[in-house]
């Protein structure tokens, strides 16, 4: 009898070790666990300590809420020009209603998967083979405005796509290298082209400036020579003058006369000299025998214009 008790007491605590260890449930931190009770929704479980209904309420799913990373499996897309291309990518995304994640699809993931695939084909031909490596923020802006609509009766929200690598055949990569490499040397012939008109241009404008410069200087230099040309005239016409005063002051003096009769004979005497010397031309006055009446004829001269003025000469024959 008393081993029947110790039976029953050891099953009894066995169950109850059962029923608490299926009783208690313990979810952790950014998950979330559905539960039913007989096969319906009963609700959802937050991070935290609960207490369930053993063989009553299930658990039937568990969602994590942290940001889920796929990698998009590569594939081959056409072009609009019929270029074949492999694109892969990777999609970043989460939860966000963990019950319509629970029974608005079958499998969430898969489904992202295949919508990111069908979605980057459809927009690849869109478009050329250039502008698939140009526009890759806007083919992965596309995907995901594509794929947030359709992810929206599922609970998942899409944050990110982004293309890993796009990989065109090798003969187009072969020409693709070709019309590259002709494009640098186009751009090359072009840049040398440029430097050399600029060059030329420059060369122009010194060479412009230059004979401006030259120019300025040729007529600085030659109003310089006027002016000192003018200035040297005029130095010598005021000496001259000053001369003249001076001769005309000396003869109206005492002793004037006798000295410009003696300057004008000394003057003849010289004058006659370098006459007779130059055998080439030789000029002989008429009164060549007579030089006082040479004398008096200029000294009759000065007379005439000491008396009547400078404005006034008169002579005599």
């Amino acid at each position: 009898m008393g081993g029947d008790v110790s039976i029953f007491a050891i099953g009894f605590l066995v169950f109850v070790a059962i029923f608490l260890f299926k009783a208690i449930r313990i979810v952790p931190q950014q998950e979330v666990w559905i539960l039913e009770r007989v096969g319906k929704f009963q609700g959802s479980l937050s991070a935290g300590l609960h207490i369930v209904v053993p063989f009553i309420d299930v658990i039937r799913y568990k969602h994590s809420l942290k940001e889920i990373v796929l990698d998009i499996p590569a594939q081959i897309c056409i072009t609009r020009d019929n270029v074949s291309v492999h694109i892969d990518g990777v999609i970043f995304f989460r939860v966000v209603d963990p019950i319509k994640a629970s029974y608005g699809i079958s499998d969430y993931i898969q489904a992202v998967v295949q919508l990111a695939q069908t979605t980057l084909r459809s927009e690849i031909g869109k478009l050329d083979l250039d502008r698939t490596f140009e526009e890759r923020d806007k083919i992965n802006t596309a995907v995901i405005l594509a794929i947030e609509h359709a992810t929206e009766p599922w609970g998942a929200k899409v944050l990110r796509y982004e293309l890993k690598s796009i990989q065109p055949p090798k003969d187009v990569l072969d020409a693709m290298e070709k019309q590259m490499r002709a494009e640098r040397e186009k751009r090359a012939n072009v840049l040398t082209s440029e430097a050399d008109r600029d060059s030329k241009i420059n060369r122009a404008e010194g060479e412009k400036q230059e004979t401006i410069k030259a120019s300025e200087a040729d007529r600085q230099k030659q109003i310089n020579e006027a002016e000192g040309k003018a200035q040297a005239i005029l130095a010598v016409a005021n000496a001259s003058a000053e001369g003249l005063r001076q001769i005309a002051s000396a003869m109206s003096g005492p002793g004037g006369e006798a000295a410009a009769k003696l300057k004008i004979a000394e003057e003849y005497v010289k004058q006659f000299g370098q006459v007779a010397y130059d055998a080439r031309a030789i000029i002989v006055p008429a009164n060549i025998s007579d030089p006082s009446a040479l004398i008096a004829t200029a000294m009759a001269v000065m007379d005439g214009v000491r008396l009547n003025g400078p404005n006034e000469p008169r002579g005599r024959a």
